[in-house]
């Protein structure tokens, strides 16, 4: 399976994010994708953290989510949605949530980010927390004979996550690829970024598909971008620095299977 990680440097306007990632999702089709992952955030880049809020959507219904079906089917993609708001009980709140639609424009899996994001150093503070809502379960889903661990950016520095989604000792199915839709901040992602993704494909023999914000945005921010597609031996087969663009790679099948015979560490686990 070909999979494109796509990057995007997304503004405050909608609709504008939008037709860009149409666009760009578009190219990855064009040249071969077949599950295609868009970043977090990839509808809109607000210029203040309440605008997600209004522009949260209920479940199953809404723009985003409408563009969202509707790409899967005209490009005949397995499509991974990056995150966007989805309302929850707190009016204050949204979760932040990976929607995946099949080649037919039908979801097939959601994933609200569990993970809130917190930094503060000098006046560069973020707190996800202040609008929105964690989410509760790990979610993996099949795709043509894959099993596809879904996450969201901060989640990253979260081992455990991936080491539930990679199932339980014992376990025999195991999954074979973790989607990571982000938005890096460049103060993190310039020392962290590459080395957890990383991380966790070799921890998990699995591959790793990061699509990322990667640019100068309206509201002021900076993200990392570098989206990548890394194999389960830790080699970055693909990426991209900064601006918007579309990284390739195939999902080899016969690849897990050599690194997981050579090196079987999943089995070795002694803690479930």
């Amino acid at each position: 399976m070909q999979i494109a990680s796509i990057q995007m440097v997304s503004s405050t306007r909608v609709d504008t994010n939008l037709q860009r990632a149409d666009a760009l999702l578009e190219e990855a089709a064009r040249r071969g994708a077949q599950l295609a992952v868009l970043p977090e955030y990839f509808c809109l880049m607000g210029a203040a953290e309440g605008d997600k809020v209004r522009l949260r959507e209920q479940p199953g219904n809404g723009p985003i989510q409408h563009f969202l079906q509707d790409a899967a089917r005209r490009h005949g993609l397995w499509l991974a949605g990056g995150s966007m708001p989805l309302a929850c009980p707190d009016p204050g709140r949204v979760l932040n949530t990976t929607l995946v639609f099949n080649p037919q424009g039908q979801q097939v899996a959601r994933y609200d980010k569990m993970h809130l994001f917190a930094f503060e150093r000098g006046a560069e503070r973020y707190a996800e927390a202040d609008s929105i809502a964690p989410g509760s379960e790990p979610v993996a889903f099949d795709c043509d004979g894959l099993r596809v661990g879904l996450s969201i950016c901060y989640d990253l520095r979260f081992p455990e996550l991936y080491r539930q989604l990679s199932a339980p000792v014992g376990a025999v199915r195991h999954c074979d690829v973790f989607l990571v839709p982000s938005a890096f901040t460049h103060t993190t992602g310039e020392k962290h970024w590459e080395v957890l993704l990383r991380a966790r494909a070799i921890e998990n023999l699995a591959y790793v598909a990061a699509s990322a914000q990667g640019g100068r945005h309206e509201n002021g921010r900076r993200t990392w971008g570098h989206s990548m597609i890394v194999d389960p031996w830790g080699e970055v087969l693909a990426m991209q620095a900064e601006g918007e663009g579309v990284v390739v790679a195939a999902i080899d099948p016969a690849r897990i299977a050599e690194v997981r015979t050579s090196l079987p560490a999943l089995g070795h686990r002694l803690i479930g």
